[in-house]
């Protein structure tokens, strides 16, 4: 079963045109997670039909994660694709992200907006695209890794993935994110990147400046753990790993 799943906090401009665009013939499930938004969210997810969870109060993006991956797994989920309301992120990926993990090589896919070079002419700021680029080449340094990113919000994992990885001791803020893909890379789990082009407008959501620079330093924290770990220095809780 492939169930989409989407973390939704004020997002009743853009979640029709994101919903519509889903293909719909290789989903079987779509998700909606309302993080008490204050808007007509959850009125346009039902006029869709989308089958809405409601937080009474806000939980943060990784909160809001958090109640998506256990819904879409309890509903049977094999593959689970988590795609931002916001139309940032083009849901016309989707088919290839799921034939990228029923090949059997991929556990995860990552919709990258840097590779093809396009992130910059697609919108993206150049202070968040160049933020971007730094925080990844650290990150790759320190991790080990060669991924064009860390940061995108677009996302296809295995079912396995979901299961074996402590996501839910994850923070609850934007660096959720960067913890989790650091725990899928910790545990050897194989990813995909795709190119994935990307709008950017008012809508669309963004964080500010100064949660800009918290993100930052919590990505920075999450690959210096991480390091640290693999060194055997210190055994931290993020990097516990469920056996089927």
């Amino acid at each position: 079963m492939v169930v989409v799943v989407l973390p939704a906090y004020n997002a009743s401009r853009t979640l029709a045109d994101t919903y519509r665009e889903i293909p719909l013939s290789v989903v079987d499930k779509v998700i909606l997670v309302d993080d008490a938004s204050n808007d007509r969210t959850v009125a346009v997810a039902c006029e869709l039909g989308i089958e809405t969870h409601i937080h009474q109060r806000n939980q943060g993006y990784g909160g809001n994660q958090k109640t998506c991956y256990k819904k879409a797994l309890e509903l049977g989920g094999d593959i689970v694709i988590m795609l931002h309301p916001d139309y940032q992120y083009t849901p016309k990926l989707i088919p290839a992200m799921i034939d990228l993990i029923r090949s059997g090589e991929y556990d995860v896919v990552l919709g990258s907006r840097i590779l093809g070079g396009r992130a910059v002419k697609g919108g993206m700021p150049r202070y968040k695209y160049y933020a971007n680029r730094l925080l990844t080449m650290v990150q790759n340094i320190m991790m080990g890794q060669k991924l064009s990113e860390y940061h995108t919000g677009y996302r296809a994992f295995s079912r396995a993935v979901l299961e074996r990885i402590s996501w839910q001791d994850n923070s609850d803020d934007f660096v959720f994110d960067n913890q989790m893909l650091s725990q899928i890379l910790y545990h050897d789990f194989r990813v995909a990147e795709v190119t994935c082009p990307t709008k950017y407008f008012r809508e669309a959501s963004s964080i500010n400046f100064g949660r800009s620079l918290m993100y930052g330093a919590g990505c920075l924290r999450t690959a210096l753990l991480y390091r640290l770990n693999k060194w055997n220095i210190i055994r931290s809780d993020l990097f516990k790993y469920y056996q089927s």
